[in-house]
C-alpha cells in the first residue's frame, strides 16, 4: 500500500507540473484544503487524464483528494469583482509561447494524418496533399494549417527574440513561397470547390494575411504579397456567397456563421477594405440584429469548439455601437447575471467550463478548444460593455474560469487536439480578436 500510495504521489506531481507554466506562485499560495469550495465548482475532473489526480487514497487518508487540489488551480475564488476585472489568470510569455509554436512547427510540415475535403473532378484530381495544397497541407487539414502558420506569424511578431524565431521564420518561407501560393489559389478557383472551406478555412486565412500585412518585416511584405492571389480568391468567393446566405449556420463547429463573420471583419478593417468591411456587417445585422433569448442552457453539443450564443454576441460587438450593443445583448442573453462590483465570488454556475470525455477522439476533442473560444468571446463582449455594466463581473469571471480550462488541456499529448489547440490558445492568450474587433468611428 505505501508503494501504492508512493507511487500516485509521483503521478499527482507529475500532472501538476503540466500547469506550472500557467499557474504563477502567487496564485498557488491562495489554495484552500476546503473540499466543500472545490465541490462548489463548475468542472468535472477528466476521468483519464492528468494523470492520476483523480487516483482514490488509501483508506484512513484524510488529507484533500489530488483532484481537489487540482481544481484549486483552475477555481481560484476571486476576493472581489475587481480581481475578475483585472483577468487574474497567468500572464502569457515566452515560455508558453515557446510551447505553442512547437506544438504548429510539428505540424506544419507533417503530412500524415491528413483530413482532406477533396472534390475529385478527373483521375487527374488524385494525388497527395501536399501535392493538392502545398503551402496548407500540414496539421490534418487544411483550415488547422493555415492558423497554424498565422500562430507562428502572431508568436514571432509577439517575441521576436525567442528561440523559436529562427525555426518558425523557416518554416514559414518554406511554406508560403510564390510557387506555393499561386497552386493554393488555383485549387481554390477549381471546379467543384465553391464551398472549399468556408468560410471557417477562408477567415482564417485572412487573419493570416492581416496578421502578415500589419507586421513591419521584410519577410512579411514578401510573404503578403505571395499570399495576394489566394486572398483575393477568397474575397471573391465571399462577395458571391454572403449576399445568397439565407440563414445564418448556428452550429458549433466550422460553418457557424457568426465566428467567421468576425474573422473576416477584422481582417477587412485592418487591411482597410470598406466595401469588404460594409457586406460582412450588414450581413451580421441581418442575420443576429432581431435575435433575442439565445438557447444558452442548451450548449454545448457534444462536438462544439465554438458556442453559438457567445460567437453571435462577439461579431455583434463589433458591428453595434456600446450604448446599442449593451441593450442588445440584454434581450439576446438575459442568463447573464448583474452583480455589483463589490462581489465577494462572482458566480460562474451561469456557463459552466466542458470537459472533454476522451482528448484522443478528434471531434471529442472539441469541446477542449470549446472553452478557449469561450473565454475570448467572453473578454471580446465585455470590451465592448459600459465600464459600469454590472454584467462585466460576471462575465469576467466566467472568461476567466474558461481560460483557465481551456489552457490546461493544450498538452500536445495527442494529434488530435495538439494540431489546433494552440492556436486558439495565442489567438485567446494574445488578445488578437479584441485589438480589432471595435467599431470603425
Amino acid at each position: 500500500m505505501a508503494a501504492n500510495a508512493h507511487a500516485g504521489s509521483k503521478k499527482n506531481k507529475a500532472a501538476l507540473r503540466k500547469v506550472d507554466n500557467f499557474i504563477p506562485q502567487e496564485m498557488a499560495l491562495h489554495i484552500s484544503s476546503n473540499d466543500g469550495a472545490f465541490a462548489r465548482g463548475p468542472f468535472q475532473l477528466r476521468s483519464s487524464l492528468r494523470s492520476g489526480l483523480a487516483s482514490p487514497r488509501s483508506t484512513g487518508d484524510n488529507r484533500p483528494p489530488m483532484k481537489n487540489l487540482f481544481c484549486a488551480f483552475l477555481l481560484l475564488p476571486f476576493s472581489t469583482a475587481a480581481a475578475a476585472e483585472k483577468n487574474t489568470a497567468p500572464n502569457f510569455d515566452v515560455q508558453s509561447a515557446g510551447r505553442f509554436a512547437k506544438l504548429a512547427l510539428a505540424c506544419v510540415e507533417k503530412e500524415y494524418p491528413n483530413k482532406i475535403s477533396h472534390v475529385l473532378n478527373s483521375d487527374a484530381d488524385v494525388a497527395p496533399p501536399r501535392k493538392l495544397t502545398p503551402a496548407f497541407y500540414g496539421c490534418y487539414d487544411w483550415h488547422s494549417s493555415v492558423h497554424g502558420h498565422w500562430l507562428l506569424v502572431r508568436l514571432v511578431r509577439t517575441f521576436p527574440d525567442a528561440p523559436f524565431v529562427a525555426p518558425a521564420r523557416d518554416a514559414l518561407r518554406n511554406s508560403l513561397s510564390a510557387e506555393n501560393l499561386k497552386q493554393e489559389a488555383a485549387y481554390l478557383r477549381g471546379a467543384g470547390r465553391a464551398s472549399f472551406e468556408r468560410p471557417y478555412g477562408l477567415g482564417w486565412l485572412f487573419q493570416l494575411c492581416a496578421e502578415l500585412r500589419e507586421w513591419d518585416d521584410e519577410q512579411a511584405r514578401e510573404m503578403s504579397a505571395n499570399l495576394r492571389p489566394l486572398k483575393e480568391a477568397a474575397v471573391e468567393r465571399l462577395k458571391t456567397w454572403l449576399p445568397k446566405l439565407s440563414h445564418p449556420v448556428r452550429i458549433g463547429e466550422h460553418d457557424q456563421t457568426a465566428f467567421a463573420l468576425g474573422l473576416m471583419l477584422d481582417y477587412a478593417r485592418s487591411t482597410g477594405n470598406q466595401a469588404f468591411a460594409k457586406l460582412v456587417t450588414d450581413s451580421a445585422k441581418k442575420f443576429f440584429l432581431a435575435d433575442k433569448n439565445c438557447p444558452l442552457n442548451y450548449e454545448p453539443s457534444g462536438e462544439d469548439f465554438l458556442s453559438p450564443c457567445l460567437a453571435e454576441a462577439d461579431v455583434m460587438r463589433r458591428v453595434l455601437s456600446q450604448k446599442d450593443f449593451a441593450s442588445w445583448l440584454k434581450d439576446f442573453l438575459p442568463q447573464i447575471p448583474a452583480l455589483p462590483p463589490q462581489s465577494d465570488r462572482p458566480t460562474v454556475d451561469w456557463l459552466p467550463a466542458a470537459v472533454s470525455p476522451d482528448p484522443s477522439d478528434p471531434k471529442l476533442a472539441h469541446l477542449d478548444g470549446l472553452n478557449l473560444s469561450r473565454a475570448w468571446m467572453l473578454e471580446g463582449i465585455i470590451s465592448a460593455l459600459p465600464a459600469d455594466d454590472l454584467r462585466r463581473t460576471a462575465l469576467a469571471a466566467a472568461a476567466d474560469a474558461q481560460r483557465r480550462a481551456g489552457l490546461v488541456a493544450v498538452t500536445g499529448e495527442h494529434y488530435e487536439g495538439g494540431h489546433w489547440l494552440g492556436s486558439f490558445a495565442v489567438y485567446l492568450t494574445t488578445q488578437r480578436g479584441i485589438q480589432r474587433g471595435s467599431p470603425l468611428k
